[in-house]
């Protein structure tokens, strides 16, 4: 019985060290959060931009682009730190 005991403490101690569903949902959540916000500012303003200079998608495509791009590194610094 006390082996039992001390097989079931060590399974508690390992499991707690293990993230959670719940947590790894969340850290796909706001990975896509920190990628899909950047790009929608940046889309944003590209079409402000060419709606005030009449300019077609000269600015909303490059703006959309650097975006994403900014989203993406932004996320790969999160990962680094996690």
């Amino acid at each position: 019985m006390v082996e039992a005991v001390r097989e079931r403490a060590e399974r508690r101690r390992k499991a707690r060290g293990l993230p959670s569903f719940a947590r790894n949902f969340g850290q796909i959540g706001v990975l896509g959060w920190q990628i899909v916000v950047p790009a929608l500012i940046a889309l944003a303003l590209g079409r402000w931009l060419d709606h005030r200079l009449a300019s077609g998608i000269f600015w909303t495509a490059p703006l959309l682009i650097l975006g994403v791009g900014l989203g993406c590194w932004s996320a790969w610094k999160w990962i680094q730190r996690q």
